[in-house]
């Protein structure tokens, strides 16, 4: 936007000084060469005059004299000729039998003042041929020519134009600078507030942006300011509710399981059937309450990272092959009684390290296993990948289990969804919400894919570590 606008603007700017500049140009090149046309014409009405003396007095000296004088003065040819065009005077190289000069000289005889030249410019180099007619206008007794030099004028108008030109590039500058200052004074606030957006869709707790600018805009970053203090309180009230909800109910929870515990041998054997779909939903409660937890706290995680830290902590790399190689362990036992086949299909040659926590991509490990495992079915494979790539390392766990439709897909990650398939099997629908929000405040990413010829490809995205 910085660019467009500073292109309109220099545009204008050059246009406007263009629209003062060429004209000044031209009418300083006019004004040069009608002096030049009134030296001239003067010089010719007083050649006129004497050759018409001359001509009276059949004595050319005093004309003679003068023409030479002027040749040697200015360097300019002269030539006056009768009525038959004959050459009275001359100096110079100037001929009757040219043909410029003949077609002048046939006019200044039939009584026309050939006084009228182009305006000159700093470039011009030819000179003009300027012609009057010797006599009354009812007797024409012959014509004078002269050839004038433009070399003079032609200087003089480039230093002017040179005067013009330089102001009109101190002109364009100083609009340059005026557009320079205009545009970072209104686009500056814009870049602002686009990094606060920016900062409020990432998560930022309390963006602010710097209220500066014309007033139009000062209002609306002040707007910005108080409306990302209310998202980030929300927010903040949000997590806190969920944590302490969560926490609240954990000891009548944790007593609830006790009674119900202690109430099994009390139950009666038609009853049984009743007692174990209790006990499945004080499970369900349980696993509930365990995953709101570790979201409230991967949220408060999240949230840390993305606020802006004084002191500069150093980054928690890990080697990713390592943690995966350790989660495949610890998930084979569960692999094996679900009937999984649990496998590291490829890897790195070279050892790679990652940017982000071990402890938390194992946590991450352990929720996309678990789904893996728990859904695949028995007979599926389940392989684990690593895939060093320039910025990114790509971590992807794909089963050939029966996989989700492309609607599943757009869900999977949100909170408490669970497909319709496994609506009744335990399970809060939380793990990959709250695996996604352990990636996200790190940098990394989570997508998931289907897998050909069948089954779910997961995409674990995490930032190469720095060096």
């Amino acid at each position: 936007m910085r660019g467009r606008l500073l292109a309109a603007l220099l545009a204008f700017a050059v246009l406007a000084v263009a629209a003062f500049a060429w004209p000044l140009l031209m009418s300083t090149a006019a004004e040069r060469t009608q002096q030049l046309l009134l030296s001239r014409t003067a010089d010719l009405d007083r050649f006129a005059a004497l050759a018409d003396t001359a001509n009276a007095t059949a004595d050319l000296g005093t004309l003679t004299a003068e023409v030479r004088r002027y040749g040697e003065l200015y360097g300019e040819a002269v030539l006056v000729v009768d009525t038959r065009r004959q050459s009275l005077v001359a100096t110079g190289d100037l001929r009757p039998t040219d043909p410029a000069v003949v077609r002048l000289v046939d006019g200044a005889l039939r009584n026309e003042r050939a006084s009228t030249v182009d305006s000159l410019t700093p470039w011009s180099a030819e000179p003009v041929l300027l012609a009057r007619p010797v006599g009354t206008g009812i007797r024409v007794t012959g014509a004078v020519v002269l050839r004038a030099d433009v070399t003079a004028a032609a200087g003089d108008i480039a230093r002017r134009w040179v005067v013009v030109l330089l102001g009109a590039l101190a002109a364009a500058i100083a609009c340059a600078a005026l557009a320079l200052g205009v545009s970072r004074w209104v686009l500056r606030p814009l870049r602002e507030l686009e990094r606060g957006v920016r900062a409020v869709a990432s998560g930022e707790p309390h963006a602010q942006v710097a209220v500066h600018g014309p007033s139009e805009l000062r209002t609306v970053a002040a707007a910005f300011n108080q409306m990302s203090d209310s998202v980030s309180d929300a927010a903040e009230r949000q997590r806190r509710l969920v944590a302490e909800a969560s926490h609240q109910l954990r000891n009548p929870m944790t007593a609830l399981r006790l009674r119900v515990d202690a109430l099994g041998p009390s139950v009666a054997e038609p009853a049984q059937r009743s007692y174990q779909s209790v006990l499945g939903e004080v499970d369900r409660l349980e696993s509930l309450l365990d995953g709101l937890l570790t979201l409230a706290s991967a949220e408060n995680r999240a949230a840390e990272l993305r606020a802006p830290a004084t002191p500069e902590e150093p980054a928690a790399d890990c080697e990713p092959l390592l943690v995966l190689a350790d989660r495949r362990d610890a998930w084979s036992a569960a692999a094996d009684a679900a009937g999984i086949t649990l496998r590291i299909g490829g890897a790195p040659a070279t050892p790679v390290l990652a940017a982000f926590p071990a402890e938390e991509l194992a946590q991450v490990l352990d929720v996309v296993l678990d789904n893996a495992i728990k859904y695949a079915g028995s007979g599926a494979t389940v392989t684990l990948r690593l895939l060093a790539e320039p910025e990114t390392l790509r971590l992807t766990v794909t089963d050939t289990g029966p996989g989700l439709t492309a609607e599943e897909l757009a869900l999977a990650t949100e909170r408490f969804w669970r497909s319709q398939e496994h609506r009744g099997s335990r399970g809060s629908g939380l793990g990959l919400a709250i695996a996604e929000q352990l990636l996200t405040a790190h940098g990394g990413e989570l997508i998931l894919h289907r897998a050909e010829p069948h089954g779910l490809s997961v995409h674990i995205g995490l930032p190469r570590a720095a060096g």
